[in-house]
């Protein structure tokens, strides 16, 4: 067995595993480590505990120590260089006139480099930005193009359910979202109701999809023939969640339906369900992206 703690660098980051090195940590304990970064200052967000060797990751770096009132003093000094950063970049975005848009600005701890994070449609040839910038702060430069979704996750804000974004309050990576996640939890495939702020399908399609999947097993799908304790009919609509189907019975002269529990039905054959336009589906893809 390996003691190990878990360290994050930023708010909802990735948690990384270092060795304690004796120290016996409490949750929110800032400290500093050696990262592929350089040294970093980070947040204890899992105390001392024992994985099995094998789960740590290879070599386990060890703590170098508690951050110390100097350590906390460089962070908001670093902080605040950060936001002098932010405008002097975006001042020289405008004067080489491309197509990219800052988001973020990270210092690391020992000023070792500067991190710039940022958007653009396309490739950007940010090569004389890079000159232009190593000439001002005398240090590595670094220009990272991030995803809409790590933009969104930088920035924060609300979401269209009023609560602050999933993925900048507790989500620590992305999951794959589908169409097909919104088509089988019945909701409407418009763009505007299914993207969020980033404008990507919405993270919480996938936090109920395992239980619509369940549902879906064992419910016939709108279209099907099936047969009912008043006779044979064909499903016109589905509610998963109250496992009520409304059928239309054969011979019914008045077009109306009446509706039944799953578990009062046969499935005689099976429909397909509602099918979408090619044009419906390519707008719809697009997003999917990350």
């Amino acid at each position: 067995m390996t003691e190990i703690i878990g360290v994050r660098f930023q708010n909802v980051g990735k948690i990384y595993y270092f060795d304690p090195d004796g120290a016996k940590l409490n949750l929110g304990d800032r400290v500093i480590v050696e990262t592929a970064r350089g040294v970093e200052c980070g947040e204890v967000s899992l105390v001392n505990r024992e994985i099995e060797e094998s789960e740590a990751p290879q070599p386990l770096k060890k703590l170098i120590r508690v951050a110390t009132r100097e350590d906390l003093d460089r962070l908001a000094e670093n902080a605040a260089k950060e936001k002098s950063a932010f405008q002097i970049c975006c001042r020289k975005i405008e004067a080489h006139k491309l197509e990219m848009k800052l988001v973020n600005v990270e210092y690391t701890f020992d000023h070792s480099k500067i991190l710039f994070y940022f958007t653009a449609d396309g490739r950007v040839d940010f090569r004389e930005l890079v000159k232009d910038l190593a000439a001002v702060f005398r240090t590595r430069i670094e220009l990272r193009q991030i995803g809409v979704r790590d933009e969104a996750k930088m920035v924060g804000g609300l979401g269209i359910c009023g609560r602050p974004f999933c993925c900048a309050s507790f989500l620590s990576g992305f999951q794959p979202v589908s169409i097909k996640m919104a088509k089988e939890q019945g909701l409407s495939l418009n763009p505007v109701k299914i993207s969020g702020a980033c404008g990507r399908l919405m993270c919480c399609l996938k936090y109920e999809q395992e239980a619509y999947a369940d549902l879906l097993r064992s419910t016939p799908p709108v279209g099907s023939l099936v047969s009912t304790p008043e006779g044979r009919g064909v499903v016109n609509e589905v509610n998963l969640l109250t496992g009520v189907l409304q059928i239309h019975l054969e011979g019914s002269t008045d077009g109306a339906t009446r509706p039944f529990r799953v578990k009062q039905v046969r499935v005689l054959r099976a429909g397909r369900g509602k099918k979408l336009s090619q044009d419906e589906l390519n707008r719809l893809k697009e997003l999917e992206k990350g």
